[in-house]
């Protein structure tokens, strides 16, 4: 369990096309697990500004503009359409590195990955993204062991999550390994997240 002297900070990047879910999810897990009593400090950090509209229309306003964003001791990077653009954008880039660098662990959701992978944050590590962006990750972390089935890798302090819902998986995880299990139990009673989709598993 995490020393709880102080609360461990979560910094949530989201980019014009990020895919709605792929933040919302985990901002859910680590928010529900600090309604409950993990020490967790969530924020959402908007590249290059707060204004951001997402992949489906939703529009939110992050709690930072990037170049303001305060230090996170877990960066996640989640996917959508917008992270092709991002991934050839070398200011973002350049801006991302160090912000994942200062951070205990590296997280992504769908094909955040291939920004990790950017960010040079994969070399060498397994690591997921969703199915449908394999070569996508592929050319962005050619240094990368793609792990094809599974809903999310931990490598270290790494940790990758397929896509979408799988986010929350991977999340819940995590508050398991800081908090310890009965605090993300807890946490997924309160999400009553028990997945038993109407048309069972993709094939």
């Amino acid at each position: 369990m995490a020393d709880t002297a102080a609360p461990i900070s979560v910094g949530i990047v989201i980019f014009d096309g990020v895919e709605e879910l792929d933040f919302v999810g985990p901002w859910e897990v680590f928010s529900m697990a600090k309604q409950i009593g993990a020490p967790l400090d969530v924020f959402t950090v908007g590249w290059p500004e707060p204004a951001i509209r997402c992949a489906k229309g939703l529009y939110v306003v992050a709690d930072h503009a990037f170049a303001g964003a305060p230090k996170a001791d877990v960066v996640l990077v989640p996917g959508g359409r917008g992270t092709r653009p991002l991934a050839q954008d070398e200011a973002f880039i350049a801006a991302l590195k160090p912000y994942l660098a200062a951070a205990t662990w590296q997280t992504s959701v769908c094909t955040g990955a291939a920004l990790l992978g950017r960010a040079g944050f994969l070399d060498g590590k397994h690591a997921t993204t969703n199915r449908n962006a394999f070569d996508f990750f592929r050319a962005s972390a050619p240094g990368a062991i793609l792990e094809q089935e599974l809903r999310y890798v931990r490598d270290g302090h790494v940790l990758t999550a397929a896509g979408v819902s799988a986010g929350i998986d991977m999340a819940l995880w995590l508050v398991g390994h800081l908090f310890g299990e009965d605090v993300a139990r807890s946490t997924q009673t309160f999400m009553e997240y028990f997945p038993e989709p109407p048309y069972g598993n993709a094939a």
